[in-house]
């Protein structure tokens, strides 16, 4: 099949795959396990390598270029580092990345190294120790510095996700800025999504980009950049005149990107979802796992589902107020 087939209703060309791979995380962050007890995902209905595997050699004829990892925390996972590995051995020119809390990859960096993965993020909300402790639940902050430093160290592009959360990004914004100034680290402020049916998502817990923008604009010069990467994500990216890092901003809420949305989300227990929004899954397990089933009909029924690809926004514009858009919670899609 011809490159970029990938293609809904409404002309969007999806190019980037997002492949959660657990949904067991050690850490229990505000925004996204919330208030909800942890009831994870039995072991047999998780996809295995191989079959997450087999789905690629299906996608990337489509026209995936981007592969990002994620979890729950991905390397919770065992062999983690080892299937980044086999993915490089298979895709050799597939941009390919990984996203994780940053506490559990010491004994994956080498792995990292030698698949030449093109860039971790990392999520760090804080570089208060007490606020860390209160927005994940674990006092894990040095754990996760020293990780940055490691895979700066190691030539790793890294990216920082810091979700948006009154007064608490406020408190650390300086340090934020000093990172991607002193280093080629991107910065990336991502709104608070209302994700999950017990969500602590309020008004009162939501922190628009456009504050944290003015915040810095009030000292620094930024210079807006403009991407032309066909794979990228949402982030409206800026510089600092003269440093190698980068501060972006992620706008679902307040200035949404959903009429160029490239991506799909393959959860852990094997299902396709369109829209980070949209609760339709679509199964695929069942069909990776049937002998009968071939490759070429795997690949038609996910150029069918593709079509129904909705526009977020309206889901976002319909839900009552201080209601979740989505009932799953973000730990059981992937982000």
């Amino acid at each position: 099949m011809e490159q970029s087939s990938l293609c809904d209703d409404l002309g969007r060309k999806v190019r980037y795959l997002r492949v959660s791979i657990t949904d067991r995380c050690n850490l229990r962050c505000l925004y996204c396990q919330s208030n909800r007890l942890s009831r994870y995902i039995p072991h047999d209905d998780i996809l295995k390598y191989e079959e997450i595997l087999r789905l690629l050699h299906i996608l990337v004829p489509l026209g995936v270029e981007k592969v990002r990892l994620t979890g729950g925390e991905p390397l919770a996972r065992k062999g983690c580092g080892e299937f980044l590995g086999r993915l490089r051995e298979h895709f050799p020119n597939l941009d390919l990345r990984l996203t994780t809390n940053g506490t559990m990859l010491s004994g994956s960096l080498q792995d990292l190294v030698q698949c030449k993965i093109n860039a971790v993020n990392i999520s760090l909300d804080t570089f208060d120790p007490e606020t860390f402790t209160k927005v994940t639940g674990r006092d894990m902050l040095p754990r996760v510095l020293s990780t940055i430093d490691a895979l700066v160290d190691a030539g790793i592009k890294v990216k920082i996700n810091a979700v948006l959360m009154p007064g608490i990004t406020q408190a650390s914004l300086e340090q934020f800025i000093h990172l991607a100034q002193d280093l080629d680290i991107d910065v990336r402020f991502i709104e608070f999504m209302p994700m999950g049916q017990d969500t602590i998502w309020s008004k009162d817990a939501f922190c628009p980009w456009s504050e944290i923008l003015a915040l810095v604009t009030k000292n620094y010069e930024l210079i807006p950049e403009k991407n032309v990467d066909l794979t990228a994500g949402p982030a409206q990216m800026f510089k600092f005149k003269g440093a190698p890092g980068r501060l972006g901003f992620i706008s679902p809420i307040t200035n949404h990107f959903c009429y160029t949305c490239n991506r799909l989300r393959l959860t852990s227990d094997g299902s396709l979802r369109l829209c980070l929004y949209d609760d339709h899954e679509y199964p695929v397990r069942p069909l990776l796992r049937d002998a009968y089933v071939t490759d070429e009909q795997i690949a038609a029924k996910i150029l069918e589902v593709l079509r129904k690809k909705t526009l977020g926004v309206g889901l976002l514009e319909r839900r009552g107020q201080n209601k979740p858009v989505a009932v799953r919670n973000m730990s059981g899609i992937g982000g």
